[in-house]
């Protein structure tokens, strides 16, 4: 009679794993993106964090002129600047991280949970701030573009003569197109169609997709609504009178530039808490540095019909 409780000939993979200490991954966060735009910003650092923005009044009032070998006389001016002139404060991102002492103390190996926790915090806290940096109401990118930068799409998606466009707005050493990865690739269905494929460049060990050389960066913080997207097009650093990242340096427990990390103290529950705070604003220096392409409709697609011979 054959025993029905028949044993295992060899170790099995669920009873090993009782004794093995399986290898383990850090936490992943899949909100997690590149933040093409804070890499590519030229950050400024700013003082009592104000920064003040100063312009000329009427550049078309500078009188010169090109004198030829009589005596005539020279003309006399003098540049105006505009009074009261723009001041961007930094604002911050910032929130209390708590963690029970317990878990710290007991449940740190392999990986120390108040750094793997401040490391998700700051992930987070950095994601929102290239939203603020697109989005924000007072400093962000699309807040301001004045009203001549902006235009409207020819035929609703975007279209490589709609970028040539853009490039006429910020034509003087434009940096990097701005767009939703879901923009851009209706961008590249445009270029397909009218077979100009885009070239690409390498940036950060990564391909982008360029039109007339200039780079398309994704960000999935620039808005979809309705299927219509924006394409910004800027140029950066103070040199180039163009946008500029602003940030406070010197900050108590910096960990970055303008992020800082401090320890608040344990309470009576046994309860660490840690201040993670991001100072940042963004200034455009002048108007031309900056333009947008509005309203694209990135939802249309086309039907191709390959002939056959």
């Amino acid at each position: 009679m054959t025993d029905q409780y028949q044993h295992p000939t060899a170790l099995g993979d669920v009873a090993a794993r009782q004794l093995a200490n399986a290898t383990k991954t850090v936490p992943q966060l899949a909100t997690i993106t590149p933040r093409w735009l804070t890499h590519l910003m030229q950050w400024v650092p700013v003082e009592a964090g104000i920064y003040r923005l100063n312009r000329v009044k009427d550049a078309d009032s500078v009188t010169v002129e090109c004198s030829g070998r009589d005596e005539r006389e020279l003309p006399q001016t003098f540049v105006d600047y505009i009074e009261n002139p723009r001041e961007y404060l930094l604002t911050a991102v910032n929130t209390v991280l708590d963690v029970h002492t317990r878990v710290s103390d007991l449940y740190s190996s392999p990986y120390n949970q108040i750094s793997e926790q401040l490391r998700l915090t700051i992930e987070t806290i950095k994601e929102r701030q290239e939203s603020e940096l697109i989005n924000n109401k007072e400093y962000g990118l699309l807040s301001n573009i004045v009203a001549k930068q902006r235009i409207k799409p020819v035929s609703g998606p975007p279209t490589p003569d709609d970028l040539d466009e853009l490039l006429t707005l910020v034509w003087k050493e434009p940096g990097f197109f701005l767009a939703h990865p879901k923009t851009i690739a209706a961008f590249g269905r445009e270029c397909t169609r009218r077979g100009v494929p885009p070239p690409t460049v390498n940036l950060f060990g990564s391909q982008f997709i360029t039109w007339r050389g200039v780079p398309l960066i994704p960000s999935n913080k620039v808005p979809i609504e309705n299927g219509k997207s924006s394409i910004i097009l800027l140029r950066t650093g103070e040199s180039r009178q163009g946008v500029v990242g602003l940030y406070q340096p010197n900050l108590p427990g910096e960990q970055s530039p303008g992020l800082s990390v401090r320890f608040m103290g344990i309470d009576h529950r046994a309860i660490a808490s840690y201040l993670v705070s991001l100072y940042c604003s963004l200034a455009v220096l002048t108007d031309d540095a900056i333009a947008v392409l509005e309203n694209v409709d990135i939802t249309k697609y086309h039907d191709y019909k390959p002939e056959y011979r």
